[in-house]
């Protein structure tokens, strides 16, 4: 296994298969299960670091596409790494820049070597294969790096599916050859395969035989209804190394986040909580709240009184809708660190209630009282 990091598996509750553990690297430890805020740009949206690390938040991401096109991996090299750049002194894990690149359409040809894509800034070509995606996380410095794969969109068919798992596969092992900063960075592979099982359990076992310190769970939450998600999720993590960490890329949303939990997936992240704030929106543990319905407006509780974050401890609802109305940036600021305090708390009440055996019930509480709306 890699030195740069570490995993201990702690406990597993008692009645699913929810699992409490720590990943250390060297900026720290890691509570598992972890939600971690996207920080795209080298910064997590509307929050300085300071305001993201007194949430509780312990590791953040960054993306390699978007840092690739502005500043430029050789600037931030230069300026010291991603943690100096943006001064943020705890764990980083980058993703490939995969799952962006393929998001560009017609804008990008995927090949055996890599994807050609023009940039979204100026229209600019580029060329990305596992080999720049590798060099590109090794100027920012991250803690942990992604591997560079492809992520099939929803519906594809399993012709198509196979052959880019088999691609990935391939990609993988280019990127395991150009990764050499194994002292300080980790690089995590990723199970593709679409909402084929069987095609699922094809891609973890080849990409297991790289004997990674950690894996993910690629191609989930890009369209597909809930209720299959979920189907292939059940087994994804049965197919990864108990004794790694596992990671389901791109999920966020509090139902999500217990529904992998209780499949035993140790690591999330989504750009949800910060892109809630920036539309008004709250989660709060009595559901969402819109904060720019009329309702609010002479509301003076705290958005949450449950809740020991700034914003809650020092703003009503109606200061917080006034803000929203008047095109306030304090507004976004306050509600971002808000959600974000409240899925990373969340996750540490899951910690907790798997330590104490009582996951299954913690679950039923938060969903009795969480609900969905609160208009």
């Amino acid at each position: 296994m890699s030195k740069a990091l570490t995993f201990e598996l702690l406990h597993k509750d008692a009645n699913s298969r929810a699992r409490r553990g720590r990943i250390t690297t060297r900026h720290g430890t890691i509570e598992t299960p972890v939600f971690m805020p996207v920080g795209t740009q080298a910064t997590v949206k509307a929050m300085k670091p300071e305001d993201v690390e007194k949430t509780g938040a312990e590791i953040i991401l960054g993306n390699t596409y978007h840092l690739f096109l502005r500043p430029g991996s050789d600037i931030v090299r230069e300026a010291g790494g991603l943690h100096k750049f943006m001064n943020w002194n705890k764990s980083i894990l980058t993703d490939s820049g995969g799952f962006q690149v393929f998001s560009l359409g017609q804008m990008r040809k995927i090949t055996e070597e890599g994807v050609k894509f023009q940039s979204y800034l100026d229209g600019s070509r580029h060329m990305m294969r596992p080999e720049d995606s590798i060099a590109v996380q090794t100027d920012l410095g991250s803690d942990i790096m992604m591997a560079f794969d492809e992520c099939v969109p929803y519906p594809a068919d399993r012709r198509y599916t196979k052959d880019s798992l088999e691609r990935t596969t391939r990609w993988l092992e280019r990127c395991v050859k150009a990764h050499h900063n194994t002292e300080n960075q980790s690089l995590f592979g990723i199970m593709q395969g679409g909402m084929y099982k069987d095609l699922r359990y094809e891609s973890a076992m080849q990409i297991r035989e790289f004997d990674l310190p950690g894996y993910a769970i690629g191609g989930l939450s890009v369209g597909e209804p809930k209720e299959l998600m979920l189907e292939v999720l059940d087994d994804c993590a049965d197919y990864l190394p108990e004794e790694k960490p596992r990671y389901v890329m791109g999920v966020g949303t509090p139902d999500y986040l217990f529904e992998g939990v209780e499949r035993g997936i140790d690591m999330f992240d989504c750009v949800l909580p910060t892109r809630l704030a920036r539309h008004g929106m709250a989660m709060t543990s009595c559901g969402k709240v819109n904060i720019k319905n009329k309702k609010w407006e002479r509301a003076f509780e705290p958005l949450d009184a449950e809740c020991t974050c700034y914003c809650c401890r020092n703003y009503s609802k109606a200061y917080l809708r006034h803000l929203y109305k008047s095109d306030e940036i304090l507004s976004s600021m306050l509600l971002s660190e808000h959600n974000t305090h409240f899925l990373v708390n969340m996750m540490a009440n899951i910690r907790k209630a798997i330590e104490e055996d009582r996951f299954l019930e913690y679950k039923r509480e938060f969903y009795n009282k969480y609900g969905e709306y609160n208009d």
